[in-house]
């Protein structure tokens, strides 16, 4: 198939972009690299600098038979601080990448979405049925992209797919995470054994789980790419799918912390710190919904691997000291 990847130079799209290069698609990539790297683009995707407003002329160049969508701004305290640019940037941008796919007859629309729509969750597993209660700009101008594919797909006829991922870790082929401004716990942690940071912060040790800090699913980058691949396919005209992705297995703040230690044989200092508002105790996905109708399982689902990996990419001499093979899960 020919693809669009819009975002295709950041962490997830890239990673994606690999994936699909080496299944034998034809990849172009579009991005303003406003967050994303250049060096990221894959070799053998092609590259066109520029927003997500402007798809509609790489669109018009020639038939595409795809486009997946992860062009987007994502962290959640700035959308919280400038709400106007995460609706500007995630709907407005999304709504015009919408109206180029229907204008140029593209049959397939996957989305990059985020668990972030169903906010503090009243049960766990969180299925995709499970009331969407976003707690911030962020996770509510995702949402409305969720139904604004859900409206287009029905009407004009595409195929639509939503992926609502969970905590995404890890890296694959030399792709990883760079973020100038860091707020996922497995860099941070990393941070630290590497030396760009003096300790971690654990907030709130008074949680109502196992060991009393916060439980999330962790999901490796490379199962996340594969499942971008199998909903193209899943993809059916008119219908507007919506899948979970994550492992459906909780790590706590402490195991992920611990787990590092191992992995790069670092102390790791953790400092206690208080509860931010708004976090919830326990995010953990179900993702039976994406096994039945993507065919997709998670293939990497034990932390060690996540963190390994991880440590791997960043590259720094503790990294190749320690790490130079994934070690045996705990």
């Amino acid at each position: 198939m020919r693809l669009l990847v819009t975002g295709g130079a950041g962490y997830v799209g890239s990673v994606t972009t690999a994936v699909l290069l080496e299944a034998g698609h034809e990849v172009t990539v579009l991005d303003d690299l406003s967050t994303g790297h250049r060096d990221a683009v894959p070799a053998g995707a092609g590259f066109v600098a520029g927003d997500v407003t402007e798809a509609g002329r790489v669109l018009a160049e020639t038939a595409y038979d795809g486009v997946l969508h992860f062009a987007a701004k994502s962290l959640v305290g700035e959308s919280v601080g400038d709400p106007a640019s995460y609706w500007r940037a995630n709907v407005g941008g999304s709504l015009a990448l919408l109206d180029a796919v229907r204008s140029h007859g593209v049959s397939r629309f996957v989305f990059s979405s985020t668990a972030a729509v169903y906010g503090d969750p009243q049960a766990v597993p969180i299925v995709e049925d499970a009331v969407t209660r976003p707690t911030n700009p962020y996770g509510a101008s995702k949402l409305a992209v969720d139904l604004m594919i859900e409206t287009y797909a029905r009407a004009y006829g595409f195929g639509g797919v939503s992926l609502r991922y969970f905590n995404v870790a890890g890296a694959y082929r030399g792709l990883g995470e760079r973020h100038e401004r860091e707020t996922h716990l497995i860099p941070l942690v990393l941070e630290v054994a590497q030396g760009h940071r003096e300790a971690v912060s654990v907030f709130g040790t008074d949680w109502p789980t196992d060991d009393g800090t916060c439980v999330r699913d962790y999901i490796h980058v490379e199962d996340l790419a594969r499942a971008h691949l199998l909903a193209l396919t899943a993809a059916t005209p008119g219908e507007h799918l919506v899948c979970n992705l994550g492992n459906g297995i909780g790590f706590s703040v402490r195991e992920v912390v611990d787990t590092a230690r191992r992995v790069t044989g670092h102390p790791i200092p953790a400092l206690e710190a208080p509860r931010r508002a708004g976090d919830p105790a326990v995010l953990v996905a179900s993702s039976d919904r994406a096994h039945e109708r993507l065919g997709w399982k998670p293939q990497h689902p034990d932390l060690t691997t996540v963190i390994t990996d991880a440590w791997l990419f960043h590259g720094s001499s503790h990294a190749r000291g320690a790490a130079t093979q994934r070690p045996e899960a705990p």
